[in-house]
């Protein structure tokens, strides 16, 4: 390293000494899954065999199949090309130890069902890192906290000519004049109508000077805001205080996730099934890092004040956006009638009494997959009519039923409705 090099480090780290706030936090979860890059895997991505779901390495899968010789490699090459399941082929590649070897080269994924004769057609896998180990990314986590922010501006920030009325207004313009866009257009039509103006439409002051950066990239006050990747979701023992073993943490199942709505007089009804790997009892932990020099250059052009100067802050930030989201949950499955519909029986009681019985939010954030349009934008502040009409435009379209109208659930493996996915708790480590 050279002498200037060397002075440059020193430069860098006595900024982060004076000017970063930096905390480490847990991250709890009673089940999650956060998706991958493809939202199911293929019948040659992974093998049943009864209730257990095996994931195999495909390039450990590839040496064994060729050490075995003959045609094995070029026939495991075309039932990838032809999408076909890789079972028959590996019984009939390694005979009667074809189980043995499967354990050698896949990840084990328990099926949480009491019917070992259930059939899994397709499978949603959760996300991984470059080492194959699932985790949760820093990205997912910071567009959560970016919605909340979103939510806290709504709520205490913006003049009332910015606000819920003024957008509402300009959702029915848009709407009546024939929808928000193709589909593309609408993932995006919340920056333009005002995430663009919230977090983007600041002048920098730095060192006695104004800047007025042209890309919005440059103006995101989250410049100032960096997340890690969560530690790697490895499963682990989990003790009591007398140190004995109770269960484990990080636990990785494919779960059968019930997706259900209601009829008009509220009983429940059956829609489908889906089954996705989760994981559960999450416990990991990752890194925020606040540069707050940073954010002190931030102004806003209209003089809208940033909600937040510490984590502390961000955290209450998630908090408050975590019990609205409770509320309007808690609003629906109070109003929920237990049904049996399609051969399914539909008993959300564990929901109930495990979850939404609780007035008070016990959670900091909602993150991923199930979380819904609550979780994801702040829909749950406008009106319920234009609730309905962003959902029919941007989702599935349910005439004359709020929205959202359809929720998922997770099935325990004593085929119990139990869970609900993504509620996560954030703590500060000490």
């Amino acid at each position: 390293m050279t002498n200037s090099d060397s002075s440059a480090l020193t430069i860098f780290n006595t900024y982060k000494t004076q000017n970063y706030e930096s905390k480490t936090i847990e991250l709890r979860s009673p089940i999650l899954h956060i998706g991958a890059e493809f939202s199911q895997l293929n019948p040659f991505e992974y093998v049943q065999v009864g209730t257990k779901i095996y994931l195999p390495n495909p390039e450990a899968l590839a040496q064994a199949l060729l050490k075995q010789g003959g045609r094995f490699l070029q026939d495991y090459m075309a039932t990838i090309e032809n999408k076909e399941s890789i079972t028959s082929l590996i019984k009939v590649a390694f005979g009667d130890a074809w189980q043995d070897k499967l354990k050698q080269i896949s990840d084990l994924r328990p099926l949480w069902t009491q019917d070992e004769g259930q059939t899994i057609s397709m499978l949603r896998p959760m996300i991984r890192n470059g080492m194959g180990q699932l985790y949760i990314p820093g990205s997912s986590i910071k567009g959560a906290i970016r919605t909340a922010i979103a939510n806290c501006f709504l709520n205490h920030q913006v003049p009332p000519n910015q606000g819920v009325s003024a957008i509402e207004s300009e959702l029915r313009k848009r709407l009546s004049q024939g929808g928000l866009g193709n589909n593309q257009q609408q993932k995006f039509v919340d920056d333009t109508l005002f995430m663009d103006n919230w977090f983007g439409d600041y002048s920098l002051q730095y060192q006695g000077k104004e800047y007025h950066p042209r890309s919005l990239q440059n103006t995101d006050i989250l410049r100032a805001v960096k997340v890690s990747d969560t530690s790697p979701l490895v499963k682990q023992t989990r003790k009591n205080k007398r140190g004995k073993k109770v269960g484990f943490n990080n636990s990785p199942v494919v779960a059968e996730v019930i997706v259900s709505s209601r009829f008009q007089d509220w009983l429940a009804k059956y829609k489908a099934p889906l089954y996705v790997e989760m994981v559960r009892n999450v416990r990991t932990e990752f890194t925020i890092t606040l540069d707050q020099e940073m954010l002190s250059w931030f102004h806003h052009n209209q003089g809208i004040d940033i909600p937040f100067s510490t984590i502390d802050d961000l955290l209450r930030i998630c908090q408050e956006f975590a019990q609205q989201q409770w509320d309007k949950q808690v609003e629906y499955w109070q109003n929920l009638r237990n049904n049996r519909h399609r051969g399914k029986s539909l008993n959300f009681d564990r929901v109930w009494d495990n979850f939404y019985v609780k007035p008070d939010c016990p959670y900091t954030l909602r993150l991923g997959w199930g979380s819904g349009l609550f979780g994801t934008t702040i829909n749950h502040v406008f009106a319920s009519d234009i609730q309905q009409q962003i959902r029919d435009a941007c989702g599935i379209a349910a005439p004359n039923f709020a929205a959202p109208k359809s929720r998922r659930t997770v099935v325990n493996s004593q085929g119990d409705i139990q869970y609900v996915p993504g509620w996560v708790k954030l703590n500060v480590r000490g």
